[in-house]
């Protein structure tokens, strides 16, 4: 009975919270209406991630893979001046097939008033928000710590959030809230409740999703928290960034987060808990050689799995460290670029150690084919 109760009483809460978002928007555009002419927009792009990789496990056969990580096709456009929506498709290559990655309609006002609705990244941290294509490192999402929020498919869940940015005398204030779909990513019926902060100390961030890096176009020294909740489970991280400018043309960046999955997410789902923190180290050096610049980066992340489900014996509590060595060549920022990677992952127990390198590539392009001449 109490179930029954609860289910009904976060729906509520749910629809008063929409209600309440759609009401703001309405009375920012209250002002009486006036003839005007407006050319929609449309921009198409695509974006692809490929690979070679050699694993060497310390015991069991190594393996050599030509992958093609990701493949993905980016529609937006603007359909009135505050109304805009975002379709983003995403490559399964274990199916062969292309689904939903993005499907967002937004309500925009101003920098301070935004409402999305539909399927994308909830607030969350600073990884989830920049994804694959704007990471700085190349082998992103395997250490045990970053982006370990549920989700129905690459960080995204079905939902509705509020966001804006917001100038102050000391930063500039990025919040963001919402609710999704509880069931779809984790198959339990509650609402998962997201929220996160963002403080830009030096130069702003403007929008919702982020980068890892900005390869020297700002100065940033910027602090975020989100937390994720459902039925009492919660997950909650920190993270930072700093990067400066340096040698007219080079930039020195130094990212880090500290994670906590307490019963929602987290990457292995025999354990209810785990918790940990990494930190980054990149250097861009501001000499062109050919075509590009050549970038540095070093990582070194450090997470522990406890709250083994069902018999400890089976499921005992265990550690990971992973340490990623990167050298990139930085042809076009995200549009073009190369790595050399190599990557070493322990365990201290339940999985067994291995390394693996290879040669990483990412193409993007975009382009405006409908909107103003």
């Amino acid at each position: 009975m109490l179930k029954c109760v609860q289910r009904p009483a976060q729906f509520l809460i749910a629809l008063r919270s929409l209600a309440i978002f759609l009401a703001g928007f309405l009375v920012l555009n209250s002002a009486p209406l006036k003839a005007q002419t407006f050319e929609p927009t449309l921009t198409v792009g695509a974006g692809i991630q490929a690979s070679y990789d050699h694993t060497e496990p310390d015991s069991g056969t190594s393996l050599d893979q030509f992958q093609l990580n990701h493949l993905r096709l980016y529609f937006s456009g603007d359909i009135t001046k505050n109304i805009s929506a975002m379709v983003n498709t995403e490559y399964n290559s274990g199916t062969n097939n292309i689904g939903v990655l993005d499907a967002v309609g937004e309500f925009h006002t101003s920098p301070m008033f935004n409402i999305w609705f539909g399927r994308f990244l909830p607030p969350s941290d600073r990884a989830n928000l920049y994804g694959p294509f704007y990471a700085n490192e190349w082998a992103v999402y395997t250490d045990g710590i970053q982006d370990g929020y549920p989700f129905v498919s690459q960080g995204r869940d079905n939902g509705v959030a509020y966001w804006g940015d917001f100038k102050t005398g000391v930063a500039q204030v990025k919040l963001s809230a919402g609710a999704f779909d509880g069931l779809s990513a984790t198959g339990n019926h509650s609402v998962i409740w997201a929220a996160r902060a963002q403080f830009d100390f030096w130069d702003p961030e403007n929008g919702y999703y982020l980068n890892g890096t900005y390869y020297g176009d700002k100065n940033l020294l910027a602090l975020g928290g989100a937390t994720e909740i459902q039925a009492y489970k919660t997950a909650t991280t920190v993270d930072f960034l700093m990067e400066r400018k340096v040698m007219n043309g080079g930039a020195f960046t130094v990212e880090g987060e500290y994670s906590r999955y307490n019963r929602l997410g987290g990457y292995n789902g025999n354990y209810s808990k785990s918790e940990g923190g990494y930190g980054l180290v990149a250097m861009l050096f501001p000499k062109p050689v050919g075509i590009g610049k050549v970038q540095a980066l070093g990582k070194f992340a450090d997470a522990e799995f406890t709250g083994g489900l069902g018999s400890p014996i089976l499921n005992p509590s265990y550690k990971q460290k992973t340490t990623e060595v990167d050298l990139g060549y930085i042809m076009k920022q995200f549009d073009a670029r190369m790595y050399a990677f190599g990557k070493v992952t322990s365990f201290n127990a339940v999985q067994s150690n291995f390394w693996d390198a290879g040669i990483g590539l990412q193409f993007q392009l975009s382009k405006t084919i409908l909107g103003p001449k």
